[in-house]
């Protein structure tokens, strides 16, 4: 499946997710929603049933009882795919090879660890996702923590994660956040990822939180620090001025990504 295709079913995709917060749906309505065949739409509704993201029933679906990120993982991960690769251009400028790095799980650290395939350097992949990009080429120390994963994004997140970052000591640390609000500070959806993070701060000699613009509007509900935890913020040319002004107030340098580069991609 070629980008664009891809791209084209992620937002079908993430159209019928939306459409089941209205209420269950038939197949038929799904179909005449997103303007696909009825056949592809029973794919996608077992492919996101599988995921969690939603329940079958009998000739459509309904929205899941209980479901934790907005969307499934594949889905974030294709959404603003050129900019979270220009972002991890930019990240890659900061690593040396020989340094320790902290590669946090979401969708725009694993941009960054699929950069630093090969860079020669010792990481701690704080996903699955993220070690199995760090490995693909040859040149890499790759550390994955023990305890549990989280299923769809496969994310450590057990003390035993918590208790392997803390002890190491890295050079360099890439952070990602659910949202980076000026008031709120930096925030993710779940207490124990605000854990994870909390202790990967702790433990670098430099924090990069590594965000696209959207997020700085954003608020979720466990903090896991502020601006002042951090010593640099990639992001777009586009962010929030205000946000801009409070990190360098802050003390944060702060690298803006010309669009111009996205647009490359």
């Amino acid at each position: 499946m070629d980008h664009n295709n891809h791209v084209q079913r992620s937002k079908r995709l993430k159209a019928i997710i939306r459409a089941l917060d209205n209420g269950p749906r038939r197949v038929v309505e799904l179909a005449e929603l997103t303007g696909t065949s009825a056949i592809t739409i029973r794919r996608d509704l077992t492919e996101l049933a599988e995921r969690g993201a939603l329940e079958r029933t009998h000739g459509g679906a309904k929205a899941a009882s209980a479901r934790g990120a907005e969307f499934p993982f594949v889905l974030r991960e294709s959404e603003l795919y050129a900019t979270k690769v220009a972002l991890a251009q930019a990240g890659r400028e900061l690593v040396h090879g020989g340094q320790s790095v902290l590669i946090d799980n979401g969708t725009t650290t694993l941009a960054v660890a699929r950069e630093l395939a090969g860079a020669g350097v010792t990481t701690l992949a704080l996903s699955l996702h993220a070690a199995a990009a760090l490995a693909s080429r040859p040149g890499n120390e790759v550390i994955v923590p023990g305890g549990t994963i989280e299923g769809d994004d496969l994310s450590f997140t057990g003390i035993g994660a918590m208790e392997t970052i803390r002890a190491m000591r890295f050079d360099i640390a890439f952070i990602g956040a659910c949202s980076a609000d000026p008031a709120h500070g930096l925030t993710v959806a779940t207490w124990p990822d605000a854990q994870i993070k909390r202790a990967a701060l702790e433990s670098s000699a430099r924090t990069v939180l590594i965000t696209t613009a959207t997020k700085f509007s954003r608020t979720s509900a466990h903090r896991f620090g502020s601006y002042d935890d951090l010593d640099t913020i990639i992001t777009t040319a586009d962010a929030p001025v205000s946000a801009i002004y409070e990190a360098r107030q802050a003390g944060v340098e702060v690298i803006t990504v010309p669009l111009s580069a996205i647009l490359d991609h």
